[in-house]
């Protein structure tokens, strides 16, 4: 499939592909002319990619760990790496669950400073 259509079925920008391509992360057949094909299993490693992207990884990360990933092949090393990867997530993970308890702390106390018709300090502002 040519880029545009990779681009359509996946969500992602044509730059966004070409970039993957430059770090190594997508390989395309280049036809006669240069257009760029790619196999239809791109499909699937760009969605693999995006969630390690979303995960907090970075392109080089995402290059050394992709094919294991891909093919469930790893050496000693990657999978330490896959591991360290793992507890970086989780600690990221429980970041961002300790974040959201104090947003809900702060909007149940705002919620039950409305119900007692006390204005949020930042209400009383305005």
């Amino acid at each position: 499939m040519r880029i545009g259509e990779l681009a359509r079925r996946t969500g992602v920008t044509t730059r966004a592909l070409r970039y993957y391509e430059e770090q190594n992360l997508l390989t395309a057949e280049r036809s006669g002319s240069g257009q760029r094909h790619y196999a239809e299993d791109a499909v699937d490693r760009i969605r693999l990619i995006r969630r390690l992207y979303a995960a907090g990884l970075g392109s080089k990360a995402i290059a050394e760990l992709t094919p294991c990933v891909i093919d469930g092949k790893a050496t000693p090393e990657l999978l330490r790496r896959l591991a360290a990867e793992r507890d970086h997530l989780d600690r990221r993970i429980a970041d961002l669950v300790h974040t959201r308890d104090r947003l809900d702390s702060v909007i149940g106390g705002a919620s039950s400073a409305m119900d007692t018709g006390v204005p949020c300090p930042r209400d009383a502002d305005a």
